[in-house]
């Protein structure tokens, strides 16, 4: 469905010509994102860059009923970028500088454009340390990162993006700008709006200005990975290092079908025989790193570890890290579809929680890759299909709802930061229950009557 003349006319007048994209492929390029979603072809693409842009925007789609769906890289994997055919799609990679990068008192204020690696880097050419790391880090965006709560490989020790966020700028669904929080290391003023707005997928208001929380970097690191035999012992080596109260920065599990994939790929060198590695870093000062360092050691061959490689300098430690992120690009090559879920569980339960995905894989003969953050557990069980099967497709979603309810009966979650979107939406009374959809989509309707602020996502219609 296009929209009238007069509308399109008044977006160039608010965003220029050049902001605003109506032809068919413009258009299409912006009907799905990183989920195995049907794309949905919006109305127009538009691209403010400036904050005063995106409030007028927002205040004319509202008056005009006109759904906006906000988008970064687009890099989310639950479908919240996915946009209402009757809508547009705005776009905030235009709005991408760093505004104030304060070393003083260790903050950054950004644009919701700013890709999340540059960062990273400018940050660290500054002798600070941003920990936030997803792994679509190299194109994902700040706004994005907020709007999705964010993870990584990092998220064990120093949390996701939400543990970072000190305030937030954005528009709210009649195109008011509404600040929340402060630079401050504390604020208790007022509502905790900021909060509020991570995590909430653009259904609440759109990010125009975001202020971070820096932090020093550690003074060193110590980096391994632990060779296995048995998926058994690595996954109880993970509750063992908790249990003995020692947090790595990153705690990573890779299965066998994910390390030959990974090899086959990238040829880094992982042993294909092996059933699993974990990918371990320890951090911070150089005699705890020495001291959390062999008791690492020790705990991964009380536990059955048959080869430990410690990293002997940043040219080996850098190459732990390039398997491991490997593992979604070289899954991806094995099927034409893959669908890469996040479901986490108490970390104590990761062992049950891969002995699960192992037995549903049995069951629904499907191939399944599972590597991810076991450290925090939440596993990327990657479910390799191919939807132009029905009948393999439909395998695949029974699988994939048992995923869920082996999760959710571990006393876990049905993402732990992929969102919700409309990929999982349909299963959030599992989780929470009926009651608190109520109350979300009351609140929803409080602060968005008219629903033009990405509808459908994380609570349904």
């Amino acid at each position: 469905m296009s929209l009238s003349s007069s509308l399109i006319k008044e977006l160039q007048q608010i965003c220029g010509e050049n902001g605003v994209m109506t032809s068919e492929v413009d258009r299409q390029n912006y009907s799905y994102d990183a989920a195995v979603l049907e794309p949905t072809i919006p109305a127009a693409v538009i691209r403010p860059n400036s904050k005063e842009a995106i409030g007028k925007v927002i205040s004319l789609c509202n008056d005009s009923g006109t759904p906006v769906t906000v988008r970064g890289a687009g890099t989310n994997l639950s479908g919240g970028t996915i946009p209402d055919k009757n809508g547009i799609v705005l776009l905030t990679n235009r709005m991408n500088r760093i505004i104030e990068l304060n070393e003083t008192d260790m903050h950054v204020r950004v644009e919701p454009g700013v890709v999340t690696a540059d960062l990273a880097a400018q940050v660290a050419a500054k002798g600070l340390f941003y920990p936030p790391d997803p792994g679509s880090q190299a194109v994902s965006t700040i706004g994005g990162n907020v709007a999705e709560n964010a993870g990584g490989l990092r998220g064990f020790k120093y949390g996701v993006t939400k543990d970072y966020v000190m305030s937030v700028e954005f528009f709210d669904a009649l195109g008011r700008k509404v600040t929340s929080g402060s630079k401050t290391v504390k604020c208790v003023t007022g509502y905790n709006l900021a909060g509020l707005m991570t995590a909430s997928e653009g259904t609440l208001g759109i990010f125009s200005e975001i202020t971070l929380k820096l932090i020093p970097p550690p003074a060193a690191s110590k980096a391994m990975m632990a060779v296995y035999d048995s998926v058994e012992a690595a996954t109880q080596t993970v509750a063992a290092i908790i249990a003995d109260r020692i947090v790595p920065c990153t705690l990573e599990l890779m299965d066998n079908f994910t390390i030959n994939a990974v090899e086959d790929f990238s040829n880094v060198g992982l042993p294909r025989d092996a059933k699993a590695l974990l990918l371990i870093e320890v951090d911070g000062h150089p005699a705890q790193v020495a001291e959390d360092g062999e008791k690492v050691e020790q705990i991964c061959k009380k536990l059955g570890a048959r080869a430990i490689q410690v990293a002997q300098n940043d040219a080996e430690k850098d190459k732990v890290w390039e398997a491991r992120r490997a593992a979604l690009s070289a899954l991806a090559r094995l099927k034409p579809t893959l669908v890469l879920e996040d479901a986490t569980v108490p970390r104590s339960k990761i062992p049950a929680m891969v002995s699960a995905v192992e037995k549903l894989a049995q069951k629904y003969d499907i191939p399944i890759g599972t590597f991810g953050h076991a450290g925090d557990g939440n596993l990327h069980p990657t479910l390799l299909t191919d939807r132009r099967d029905a009948a393999h497709w439909d395998r695949v979603e029974h699988c994939v709802a048992d995923l869920f309810d082996a999760a959710l009966s571990l006393g876990g979650t049905l993402s732990g930061e992929h969102g919700i979107g409309i990929a999982k939406a349909g299963f959030m009374r599992n989780e929470v229950g009926q009651s608190s959809i109520d109350f979300s989509r009351t609140m929803k309707a409080a602060i968005d009557p008219n629903n033009i602020l990405n509808p459908g996502k994380i609570i349904g219609r």
